[in-house]
């Protein structure tokens, strides 16, 4: 069997990108980074995220049935890492548009979806949790925010 860490060292030479999830609450938006985040199906038109069971947000956010997701460009490191931070204030000093559904998008992100949360699949210490798009735009051109071995990257023209 794998050592945990030797597990994640290896999962990180996986090349992801990087989303936003955010939804509005009775208490206000929240939201988390995640690089856990996929395609499913055309049709019905289908995505996935991973949330961990741990996460102080995710309850926020399956409490709400949806969510928006932002996928970000190559100039939201930081935004990545203010959304990653236990505590955080996460919305203050930025530009944020927002969905019919009302959940936030960040403004200058690549493209976004509005979710339905459809299904929710215990998956060991996470969520697997399946949500149909039920609106989505393309917004910015510019490079995608890369994840690999622990750190941010770029991607070779």
């Amino acid at each position: 069997m794998l050592e945990q860490r030797s597990f994640r060292d290896i999962l990180g030479r996986f090349t992801t990108g990087v989303a936003l999830i955010t939804a509005q609450t009775p208490e206000g938006p929240v939201g988390m980074a995640v690089n856990s985040f996929t395609s499913v199906s055309l049709d019905p038109q289908l995505v996935a995220m991973c949330a961990a069971h741990t996460s102080s947000t995710w309850p926020a956010i399956r409490a709400a049935e949806g969510f928006a997701v932002t996928i970000l460009g190559d100039q939201h490191a930081d935004l990545c890492r203010t959304f990653s931070l236990r505590g955080a204030d996460r919305f203050s000093g930025r530009d944020w548009a927002y969905t019919r559904a009302g959940h936030p998008i960040a403004a200058d992100g690549l493209a976004w979806l509005d979710c339905r949360i459809t299904q929710i699949h215990p998956a060991g210490d996470h969520d697997l949790v399946i949500a149909e798009a039920t609106e989505g735009g393309l917004s910015e051109q510019a490079g995608p925010l890369v994840f690999h071995a622990g750190r941010f990257a770029g991607l070779a023209a």
